[in-house]
């Protein structure tokens, strides 16, 4: 019995295939192939689609299915591509929050604020945070895990972290007096020089 294929290669080879292809045709074979990858597309989709409609509807055991089908990488890629996927983008973003977020040293202090038009991802770094700017390497493992649960997601934007307020500082009000001059001990309580006392 032959192993069976490595599915990534075999996305890979297609696109391969598809690239050369529209590259040597002329613009009526290109046109039908675009046209014949579309239509394989739409096919494999819709019988994804009842898939996902027969499992979501068998009760909690085609839900606990379901989801086991949406953990798997390749399988949740194609779940992505034709909007199947049973947890939402900003779930599926924030659960990497919550979990990588205490090992990149973030606390619980990262949260998704929003997904723009564009997919942009907008993150805030809350007060949980130790109050230092985000590090290359954490951003990096953020885009990572976010690409991997959420491939729809173009890219992230990171807010914060907040700015602290300045301390206040107590000034006691005794200490804003002008501090007596030399001589200024021989005055009187008024500031005026004492008057001669004659013999």
């Amino acid at each position: 019995m032959s192993d069976p294929p490595d599915l990534r290669e075999v996305g890979a080879r297609i696109e391969e295939l598809l690239q050369e292809l529209l590259k040597a045709a002329d613009a009526s074979v290109r046109d039908r192939a675009e046209e014949v990858v579309r239509l394989l597309v739409e096919l494999y989709g819709g019988a994804l689609e009842r898939v996902v409609d027969m499992v979501g509807g068998d009760g909690a055991a085609g839900r606990a299915l379901l989801d086991r089908l949406a953990s798997d990488e390749l399988v949740a890629s194609l779940l992505v591509l034709h909007g199947l996927h049973p947890v939402p983008t900003e779930d599926r973003v924030q659960a990497v929050l919550d979990r990588l977020g205490p090992d990149l040293g973030l606390g619980a202090g990262v949260d998704l604020a929003g997904l723009d038009d564009s997919g942009v991802a907008h993150l805030h770094l809350g007060p949980g945070c130790d109050g230092s700017p985000l590090s290359a390497a954490a951003r990096l493992a953020l885009e990572h895990g976010i690409e991997e649960a959420a491939p729809e997601v173009s890219g992230i934007e990171v807010e914060g972290p907040p700015q602290q307020p300045p301390p206040s500082v107590f000034i006691p009000a005794a200490s804003l007096r002008p501090k007596p001059r030399d001589g200024a001990a021989h005055r009187g309580g008024d500031g005026t020089r004492p008057t001669a006392v004659g013999p």
